[in-house]
């Protein structure tokens, strides 16, 4: 069995994810208010990038597979956006 060392961009993102997650289990700590909601979103946006950018390797791909992933994210938020209108709609 070999041994290689994993690529720096790939070490770069996993520690940059590890350092999110200490800053998102560290402000849920504080009391923040309405604003702890906003920055964990932000701060899972920010992960969800970086997932996507570097292990899913979307950075180097072709106009038509960002354009693919675009339309899952749209989807996606249009199936979030009738979930929530449905809940906030119940009496």
């Amino acid at each position: 069995m070999t041994n290689w060392p994993p690529p720096r961009h790939l070490v770069g993102a996993w520690l940059a994810l590890l350092a999110l997650l200490v800053l998102t289990v560290s402000l849920a700590h504080l009391p923040l208010g309405a604003f702890n909601a906003a920055i964990a979103m932000s701060i899972g946006a920010v992960k969800a990038a970086i997932v996507a950018a570097i292990f899913m390797e979307l950075r180097h791909r072709d106009a038509t597979t960002l354009i693919f992933a675009g339309a899952g994210l749209f989807w996606l938020g249009i199936l979030l956006w009738l979930g929530m209108m449905d809940f906030l709609t119940r009496t």
